[in-house]
């Protein structure tokens, strides 16, 4: 496993990190906690040493605490990263909102602790916002709230977990140097970020860690036209209608550009992510010890080629996730 230095925070993080929502039953349909604990121990085991998990992930903090700490009695030091849901529950963040009602500081003290002791943990590494709006900056008290908590120790580093596909609305905040590292969508399909976000990120010293990598799915070479999810399961809307048929054939198309097989675009869509210099680590969610093993081989340090790169360039695509 290779490692990456996150930002400016003195924090040296694994290629390849734990993201945590599917094991706690919060949107995912079908795991298990004693699997999860399995995949958990194994990431752990393969070098990965970053777990990102949220308040609104389900069970997700109770089992990613169990596992951290037992591996802390065994000498070892996993950084956790969590994340404080809007008290007014909008997401994304909209335009117009006041950030004493998204974020007031006795909302983010309250939801810290109720994680500390979901998890049993003392601290957090990373504490984020799961929304943002630049419209915030300079307004409310959550900044000194986000100080006071670093100064009790209770966390290390603040961060925010940028809106879904809308890297724009945080650029004010890297930029004031208020803010430790960045939680973003990036993919194949959705390369915004590195045309703005990842150039301040850069000048700025702050993290960037990537979520949504293989688009839920969508870039695993797996989904189909065909492909159905269980009942409650997230999915069924954000592959709604026809898009599980477009998806295939634009994944299709991108194998077939690259010259590569539909079964290698997992690892192709992370190396895609981990190709960008600005990129500190990428979590995918991983649910089974063999999620956890497949991915973990992509962080071996080797990026894409340019030639690869400039492909991929051309595969963007502009979805509407809000209609």
């Amino acid at each position: 496993m290779h490692y990456r230095e996150l930002g400016r925070t003195g924090l040296s993080v694994s290629e390849i990190a734990y993201g945590a929502w599917g094991i706690g039953a919060s949107g995912w349909i079908g795991a298990t906690e004693d699997e999860s604990v399995k995949a958990l121990h194994r990431a752990l085991d393969l070098g990965m040493n970053l777990i990102d998990t949220a308040r609104g992930y389900g069970e997700s903090e109770r089992i990613v605490g169990s596992v951290v700490r037992e591996r802390a009695r065994a000498g070892e030091t996993v950084a956790v990263a969590t994340k404080v849901p809007p008290k007014n529950r909008k997401w994304p963040a909209p335009d117009g909102v006041d950030p004493a009602d998204a974020f007031p500081g006795s909302h983010i003290r309250e939801s810290l602790e109720t994680s500390l002791r979901a998890s049993g943990l003392d601290h957090f590494d990373v504490l984020q916002f799961h929304v943002w709006n630049d419209e915030w900056l300079g307004r409310g008290d959550w900044l000194e709230t986000v100080a006071d908590l670093k100064a009790e120790g209770k966390i290390r580093l603040f961060g925010v977990s940028v809106n879904d596909h809308q890297p724009e609305t945080a650029l004010a905040l890297v930029r004031s140097g208020a803010v430790d590292t960045v939680q973003v969508i990036y993919n194949i399909f959705d390369q915004a970020p590195a045309t703005e976000l990842f150039p301040a990120c850069q000048e700025h010293g702050v993290g960037v860690i990537v979520r949504v990598a293989l688009d839920e799915g969508g870039l695993t070479g797996r989904l189909t036209a065909g492909t159905t999810f269980p009942e409650g399961d997230f999915r069924n809307h954000y592959f709604r209608g026809d898009r599980p048929a477009q998806v295939e054939e634009r994944v299709r198309a991108i194998a077939a550009d690259l010259g590569i097989a539909v079964e290698d675009m997992a690892e192709t869509a992370l190396r895609f992510v981990l190709s960008h210099p600005a990129v500190s680590t990428v979590i995918p969610g991983m649910r089974t010890v063999r999620n956890v093993e497949r991915n973990a081989a992509v962080g071996d340090g080797r990026p894409l080629t340019p030639e690869q790169l400039a492909v991929l360039a051309r595969h963007r695509w502009q979805r509407n996730f809000y209609a």
